[in-house]
């Protein structure tokens, strides 16, 4: 390499020759002095050739998320490209590479500084960087080897490593090389990553508008990538064309086709609309699953995209209607097959306003909904549907239950008791059979519980969305336990792939026939009648103290549906019961996909036999949607214009970025100073950073693709919040396996 190096600074010296004669004849004391400077800092970017990185990345590849019917539901990770032979690829892509990056990179031998002074005045002509003054060979020596910090020191060893890369490959090697690393936004590493990802095609079929798109994202790949918008990726797209041109790579009347006939992404630029908090789901079992293994993974899923489409409208018309009248600020949905797979999801009001997902990561107290258990455990000992229970005053210790609207009933048949959801002969009736054996009962199916006195059966432990939609589930299927899944297949890089088995199924000890007599009897005639159907249903309700949480959770044919609507700050809603708000969108949406799917599972079972008691009038079932096709969602709301800030940032600490003169706080994680910031700053470099917002002042931050967030989690820089995202998670439970940063390592 010295050698090498030695060759790099005889050609130095000959291109500044002209330049140095009138300071040596003016004064060969200071040029001898420069010269000396000049020296040691070779002999400096020498030594410390290659500079050690900063943080390192995340390195989890890619991973494409599919629907259940084959289509793309969303991206997650970075993609990185295979290899590339420029020989292989159409003259065109190669061209309007070279002609936005370095037109002469066939005649100079790694640094061009024509190039640079050419570049610099087209960019002070036009006001705007349109060439960059580094060689290809520049851009992949410190791509390979260097860290992006920008000091003398760095673009020196940029400029010795292109020297020595000149010398060690040929320019097609280099070329090649080049394509398969540069970064082209949206997390596409490489050339065929990005052709992929935005036209999914190789790169050896892009067309020349394509491929024009592509060449005008390498300068700014954050800000001009056409997820974030494609009308400035087409602009781009322009100048590059303009570029060949100028150039000679192609005709004026070539550039001016390519430009009335525009690149088109094949794939959406973004999620499928309310799919986001899925994708987030999976893609944290995905990454579990393929465990560090980078490349590509293709990911098969059990989401439908017409229930998820649905459940999406129907969450939003409930939030923007009634519930914006009673306070509630946000809702989750969850919709499971009997055996687990979940077909639709909604973590809450607005995926990019919050990716903080309500119906996974969120533990509420479930309230009635936990009678479940209760009820099941009653009928395990033997106690039968008409069996009967007292609803009377009670004292055990200090603490003396109430009904919701503070009367008693007397002596009432079990069913009764179940289908108002009276709470205090639901304590009598856990008393009889035992709060270890309700507990017990409650965790084997999926829900956390301990025994914590008297009050566990009115719900005052916390549970899941999903969890005890679960729970509901395995009644549904007559299981002892359902465990719900999103992820069908994976095929990940090279050989790996995994294909889910089918689950296990163990039947249950009690009598389900029996339990969907009580169930049924909560819509027919109790607390859940706002959910009536056209065909059976199956549900309860549940509400906390001072209607802080609401819920609906049942089933009828064979979908086991979970509905939530609160505030995340705990804020009471407007007298919003189980039985009200969420009934009526569990009922919107079951009776709009049961339009499209047909009941194969509980109608099957024989209708419950009906209650002794005189019914309460049945309420008018209301008008389901049009069956084939699913009822139309009204028309999307415009989504609040989240602009990315963009720009090179200064590091506060491993949390916090001061950008555009503004602190921006990074989603996920609670930060640190000293020196996991100074790594982080190191990591960072001189690199554009683009944030966007996601909610209050928390931002998702990416550099050339990689989450801030989950670099600094996963080098151990700072610790994950409680609402962290699962990647996030994911990526410290990593940090914290190799010991990194915090959690005890380097």
């Amino acid at each position: 390499m010295a050698e090498t190096v030695l060759s790099g600074l005889r050609r130095l010296r000959a291109v500044m020759r002209p330049w140095a004669r009138p300071a040596l004849a003016a004064s060969g004391a200071v040029a001898a002095s420069l010269a000396g400077l000049l020296l040691l800092s070779f002999a400096w970017a020498l030594a410390t050739l290659p500079l050690p990185g900063g943080f390192e990345e995340a390195g989890r590849g890619a991973v494409a998320i599919r629907a259940a019917d084959g289509s793309l539901l969303a991206w997650r990770g970075v993609a990185r490209g295979g290899q590339v032979v420029p020989s292989a690829l159409p003259p065109h892509v190669t061209r309007a590479v070279l002609a936005m990056e370095d037109r002469r990179f066939h005649a100079h031998g790694g640094i061009d500084l024509a190039g640079i002074l050419r570049a610099a005045v087209q960019n002070v002509t036009a006001g705007e960087v349109r060439q960059g003054g580094s060689t290809i060979t520049q851009q992949l020596a410190k791509t390979l080897f260097l860290t992006p910090e920008r000091t003398f020191t760095r673009k020196l060893q940029e400029v010795l490593l292109a020297y020595w890369l000149e010398r060690r490959m040929t320019k097609d090697e280099i070329l090649g090389r080049y394509l398969e690393t540069v970064y082209l936004g949206a997390g596409a590493h490489g050339l065929p990553a990005a052709a992929r990802r935005y036209f999914g095609k190789d790169a050896k079929d892009l067309t020349l508008p394509e491929a024009a798109m592509l060449a005008g994202l390498i300068q700014a790949p954050s800000r001009y990538a056409p997820t974030r918008s494609v009308e400035t990726a087409r602009e781009r797209a322009s100048v590059a064309l303009a570029a060949m041109a100028d150039a000679g790579f192609i005709t004026r009347e070539q550039a001016e086709q390519a430009r009335r006939q525009p690149a088109t992404l094949a794939l959406a630029p973004g999620d499928l609309p309310g799919a986001g908090h899925f994708a987030d789901w999976v893609d944290g079992q995905a990454r579990r699953l393929l465990g560090g293994a980078g490349g590509t993974a293709e990911l098969e899923t059990t989401l439908d995209p017409r229930l998820q489409e649905l459940a999406g409208a129907v969450v939003a018309r409930a939030l923007d209607g009634e519930g914006r009248e009673k306070g509630v600020g946000e809702a989750a949905l969850v919709a499971l097959r009997a055996d687990g797979a979940v077909v639709a999801m909604v973590g809450g009001r607005d995926y990019d306003s919050s990716s903080f997902n309500r119906a996974v990561q969120a533990r509420r107290q479930p309230g009635s909904l936990f009678k479940l258990f209760v009820y099941l455990a009653a009928l395990e000992s033997g106690m039968r549907p008409d069996d009967r229970v007292e609803d009377a005053p009670l004292r055990i210790g200090e603490w003396e239950p109430r009904n919701l609207d503070g009367k008693f009933r007397g002596a009432v048949p079990l069913r009764e008791a179940f289908a108002q959801s009276l709470n205090v002969a639901t304590v009598a009736v856990q008393e009889r059979v035992g709060r270890g054996r309700v507990a017990a009962l409650a965790r084997s199916m999926g829900v956390p519980a301990e025994e914590v006195g008297p009050a566990l059966a009115l719900g005052t432990v916390e549970a899941s969305l999903l969890e005890i939609t679960a729970a509901y589930a395995a009644v549904a299927a007559g299981t002892e336990r359902v465990e719900p899944y999103g992820i069908r297949a994976l095929r990940g890089p090279g050989a790996l792939g995994w294909v889910r088995p089918p689950p296990a199924a163990r039947r249950a000890a009690w009598p389900r026939e029996t339990m969907l007599d009580l169930l049924g009897a909560v819509v027919r005639t109790g607390t859940g009648r706002a959910a009536a159907l056209r065909v059976p249903a199956y549900g309860k309700t549940g509400t906390t103290q001072e209607n802080r949480d609401a819920w609906f959770v049942g089933f009828a044919g064979d979908l086991v549906v979970g509905v939530w609507v609160g505030n995340d700050d705990g804020r009471p809603m407007d007298r919003v019961t189980g039985g009200g708000l969420p009934a009526r969108l569990w009922a919107a949406f079951m009776g709009g996909a049961l339009a499209a799917v047909p009941p194969t599972l509980v109608a099957e079972t024989p209708a419950p036999a009906p209650v002794a008691e005189p019914p309460l009038p049945e309420p008018p079932v209301p008008e389901l949607p049009k069956a084939q096709p699913l009822p139309e969602a009204p028309p999307p709301k415009p989504a609040p214009v989240r602009r990315p800030v963009i720009g090179v940032p200064l590091v506060i600490d491993t949390g916090t970025l001061r950008l555009a003169g503004r602190e921006i706080r990074l989603i996920g994680v609670e930060p640190l100073a000293g020196p996991q910031a100074r790594a982080f700053a190191a990591y960072i470099g001189g690199r554009e950073v683009a944030c966007t917002p996601v909610t209050g002042d928390l931002h998702r931050c990416e550099v050339d693709g990689w989450d801030l967030s989950e670099a600094v989690l996963f080098n151990g820089g700072g610790r994950a919040t409680r609402d962290a995202p699962p990647a996030l998670l994911a990526a410290e439970e990593r940090a914290r396996a190799d010991r990194k940063g915090v959690w005890g390592g380097r």
